[in-house]
C-alpha cells in the first residue's frame, strides 16, 4: 500500500465523521436537550407531547423539509459564489490559466507546457 491510499482513507474517514456521524449525533443531541428543556419543563407542551419520541418524530418532520429547501435555496444561489471564489484563490488555477494564456500567446516555454502538461497528466491518473 502506498502513502496516497492511507491518505485517501483518512479523508474518507474525517469526511464520514464529520458530514453524517456528527450530523446524526448533532441532531440526536438537540432533539434530546429541546425535548428535556422545552417539553418536560412546561405542563403544557409536556401533555400535548408526552413521549421523547413522538417530539422527535414532530421535530423531523418538519426539520427536514425546510433543511431540503434551504439546502436547495444554497445550491442555487450561493455554491456558484462560493466555487467562483475558491477557484480564483486556487494558485493551481491561477498556473493554469496563465501558461494557457502565455501558450496561446507564444510566451509560454516548452519547459513550462511540459511540465503543466505532465501535472495534468498525474492528476488525470488518480
Amino acid at each position: 500500500m502506498n502513502n496516497y491510499w492511507f491518505r485517501r482513507r483518512w479523508m474518507d474517514g474525517r469526511t464520514g465523521h464529520s458530514i453524517y456521524l456528527l450530523f446524526a449525533l448533532s441532531m440526536i443531541n438537540f432533539i434530546i436537550i429541546i425535548y428535556r428543556f422545552l417539553i418536560e419543563k412546561d405542563p403544557l407542551f409536556e401533555n400535548l407531547i408526552s413521549d421523547l419520541w413522538v417530539f422527535a418524530i414532530i421535530f423531523l418532520a418538519s426539520y427536514i423539509p425546510i433543511s431540503i429547501v434551504i439546502g436547495h435555496w444554497h445550491r442555487k444561489t450561493q455554491l456558484s459564489v462560493h466555487n467562483t471564489i475558491k477557484y480564483l484563490e486556487n494558485p493551481f488555477f491561477s498556473k493554469m490559466f496563465r501558461v494557457l494564456l502565455d501558450a496561446k500567446t507564444g510566451r509560454a516555454t516548452k519547459e513550462e507546457i511540459e511540465k503543466f502538461h505532465k501535472t495534468l497528466s498525474e492528476i488525470e491518473r488518480k
